[in-house]
């Protein structure tokens, strides 16, 4: 019987299951911002890489400081490689236009998901297990989700990226209990189901739009969810 859950934290807890890829690029449509898709694959690429690079992000920046970093990057570069040809005046109309966008999305999504993980963390016990850019414990206060986990793994502070199913076995050690009664519930078929399913964890796939459109086998994860609130419809593995 499942003792104890492991989340995901970006794309899972704060846009409900959507790549912040296509996050990003469906607020650059609503925005009007004049690219084509491909150029802006490769700015969001390239502004991953950077960030991850560079160590351009501090532990004591917050989510909206992080979002306004990458945003920045990514139209720096479509504007300097000539794939988006405006004025500086129209670049920080729609720079400010995106970050609004997303920063309330992510505040409406996280108030939501919050409510159920506080319900669920009544029941069980909760680690958070993530790739991020070593400030998640300040993006967790920034909404209030910092006392809802026993612990916080992030790739940053570990040296363990997923799809390394290692970084899933530190978060069923600090429960305190075997991989079989772990549940793990990530959006990323490849960084989350697959390592989780490897480390001997049970899965729940939040399935939402991915960053690519490639064929997944469902067949692996115990389940398929839309919405974190489809977690307890069923009886747990």
């Amino acid at each position: 019987m499942t003792q104890g859950f492991i989340f995901d934290y970006g794309g899972t807890l704060d846009t409900d299951g959507y790549h912040w890829g296509r996050m990003i690029w469906h607020a650059f449509e609503r925005a009007g911002v004049a690219v084509s898709e491909a150029d802006f694959r490769e700015a969001y690429v390239y502004g991953e890489r950077a960030m991850d690079a560079d160590d351009l992000v501090g532990p004591d920046d917050t989510f909206r400081q992080t979002l306004d970093l990458k945003l920045r990057l990514e139209m720096s570069r479509l504007v300097e490689g000539g794939r988006w040809q405006v004025s500086e005046a129209e670049v920080a109309e729609k720079h400010a236009a995106v970050l609004a966008d997303l920063y309330n999305k992510v505040k409406s999504t996280t108030r939501k998901n919050r409510a159920l993980l506080e319900a669920l963390g009544r029941e069980y016990p909760l680690v958070l297990v993530s790739n991020f850019y070593g400030n998640l414990h300040r993006v967790l206060v920034e909404f209030g989700l910092d006392a809802i986990f026993r612990e916080v793994i992030e790739s940053a502070a570990v040296g363990i990226r997923k799809p390394d199913p290692r970084i899933f076995q530190l978060g069923v050690d600090v429960l305190g209990l075997r991989a079989d009664e772990v549940v793990v519930v990530g959006d990323s078929f490849r960084n989350d189901i697959l390592p989780a399913k490897e480390s001997g964890c049970h899965a729940f796939w939040l399935k939402g739009e991915g960053w690519t459109a490639e064929t997944c086998d469902e067949s692996i994860p115990d389940r398929v969810i839309s919405s974190l609130s489809e977690i307890m419809d069923k009886p747990l593995p």
